[in-house]
């Protein structure tokens, strides 16, 4: 039953899958990274559209599964003419997902930055791009950065729905593994192992922010 020389057999698919796990995770990130911070900038903005529009696009994300996301990229956008393939019909999905919640969490770092600094900035002189650039950005970014660390958790786990469209990742692997082999158990406990790698640096590197930010308050 727990039959590892299946690692050893199948080790380049493997590979395959975890380099385009950790691809789809990097890419994802920095995406959503620009996309949510941004998305936070409009959910705090003084121009009610633009708050309107990021409430919308926050509240509507997160309240519907990871994979609806991903299939309105990968099956919506050719039915609209747009043709996409698997591999960054997925990595798109999970990037909108990701950054509605990572806009969440910068929009709670920016209100928790003190008004009297904006106010300042704007009194020497500065725009609202630049004060949200130079002064309230850095600091909140700062504050929320553990609360991204967890964000990016999520996103490596969530990569496995590339497997769903054929996104050449771990997930996608282990299920063509499995069916040659018929070994689900072992199988699927590889793949395991190796999001464990990821994930486990990921977290530790969490908790240190957490406990350094604690520290600094």
């Amino acid at each position: 039953m727990w039959d590892f020389s299946i690692l050893f057999d199948h080790w380049d698919q493997y590979m395959a899958g975890f380099r385009q796990t950790i691809w789809a995770s990097f890419l994802g990130l920095i995406g959503s990274l620009a996309f949510g911070t941004l998305i936070a900038i409009m959910r705090i903005a003084p121009i009610r559209i633009l708050q309107a529009l990021g409430t919308v696009y926050v509240e509507f994300i997160r309240n519907i599964p990871v994979l609806m996301v991903v299939f309105f990229f990968f099956l919506g956008l050719p039915a609209l003419g747009f043709p996409i393939e698997p591999f960054p019909a997925g990595t798109l999905g999970l990037t909108f997902y990701t950054a509605a919640f990572i806009a969440e969490a910068i929009r709670a770092g920016l209100q928790a930055v003190p008004s009297g600094q904006s106010e300042a900035a704007r009194s020497s002189g500065l725009s609202y791009i630049q004060n949200m650039r130079y002064i309230v950005l850095p600091q909140a970014i700062k504050v929320v950065l553990p609360a991204i660390g967890n964000q990016m958790l999520n996103l490596v786990k969530n990569s496995s729905v590339l497997g769903v469209i054929a996104g050449l990742d771990l997930m996608y692997y282990a299920d063509l593994i499995n069916l040659s082999t018929f070994k689900g158990l072992p199988v699927y406990t590889l793949v395991a192992a190796f999001y464990l790698v990821l994930t486990v640096p990921l977290s530790l590197a969490v908790q240190y922010m957490e406990r350094r930010f604690a520290r600094s308050n």
